[in-house]
C-alpha cells in the first residue's frame, strides 16, 4: 500500500485530491495537513511514498519546505501541487529537490499522471517546464534567452510577489526576511532583467512568462 501525505490548506483542495488518489489503480492510504508544522509532525509519526505538497502553506511558502521534509525523510517523493504558474516556479522547486510540479487547475487524468509517475520513483513535469528548462541550460538551439531564468529561486519568489504589487516590507514578512535583504534582491531583478521601474518589471514578466 502507497502512503500519501497531503499539505493544503484549504479542504475543498484535500477533498478532490483524495477522491483522485482514490480512483488510481493502486492501493493506498492518504492522510492530511493543513499546515507545515502538521506535515511535519506527520511526517515524524509514519513513514510516507508522497507528498503532496502546497507551495503557499500556512508556515512554509518557499524553497526551504522541500529540504525540511527531505530532512525528515530522505526517500519520500514530493510532487508540488500548487496555483503558481509552473513557468515561474517549476524548475526551481524541481532543482530543490521536488520529484514533480503540477498546477492546480490541471486536468484529473494530468493530476493522475502525476501522482503515478512519481509514486514509479520518476520526475514528473510538463512539456512547459522540460523546454524552459532546455532554455535554462542554454542548450544549442535555444538562441532567445529568458532573463527570468537567471534568477536565483529566492529572486524568482521575490519576483512574483512583487508582480503581485506586494510592498517590499509585506514580502519580507511573507518570506521571513529583512526588509534590507529583500531590497537587496529586488535590485538584483531589476539589475538582471534590465528594468527601472515596477512597471517595465511587469512588462518584462509579460513578455516572458504568462500571467499569474
Amino acid at each position: 500500500m502507497k502512503k500519501i501525505l497531503i499539505a493544503d490548506d484549504h479542504a475543498i483542495i484535500r477533498l478532490g485530491l483524495a477522491k483522485i488518489i482514490a480512483s488510481l489503480p493502486v492501493s493506498t492510504s492518504v492522510t492530511e495537513a493543513e499546515t507545515l508544522d502538521e506535515a511535519i509532525t506527520s511526517l515524524g509519526q509514519q513513514k510516507f511514498d508522497l507528498l503532496i505538497l502546497d507551495i503557499n502553506l500556512p508556515g512554509g511558502n518557499n524553497l526551504h519546505m522541500i529540504s525540511a521534509v527531505k530532512l525528515r525523510q530522505p526517500d519520500i517523493r514530493v510532487l508540488i501541487f500548487s496555483a503558481y504558474a509552473e513557468q515561474l516556479y517549476a524548475i526551481n522547486y524541481l532543482q530543490a529537490g521536488a520529484d514533480g510540479y503540477i498546477e492546480k487547475n490541471a486536468g484529473n487524468e494530468e493530476i493522475k499522471a502525476a501522482i503515478i509517475t512519481t509514486l514509479r520513483q520518476e520526475k514528473y513535469m510538463s512539456a512547459t517546464t522540460r523546454e524552459n528548462m532546455l532554455h535554462k541550460l542554454n542548450l544549442p538551439g535555444n538562441n532567445e534567452r529568458n532573463p527570468i531564468a537567471s534568477l536565483s529561486p529566492r529572486e524568482t519568489e521575490v519576483l512574483h510577489l512583487l508582480g503581485k504589487g506586494f510592498p517590499i516590507a509585506r514580502i519580507a514578512t511573507l518570506l521571513q526576511l529583512h526588509i534590507t535583504t529583500v531590497s537587496t534582491y529586488k535590485t538584483r531583478i531589476f539589475d538582471k532583467l534590465e528594468v527601472t521601474n515596477i512597471v517595465d518589471l511587469l512588462k518584462k514578466m509579460e513578455i516572458y512568462s504568462p500571467p499569474i
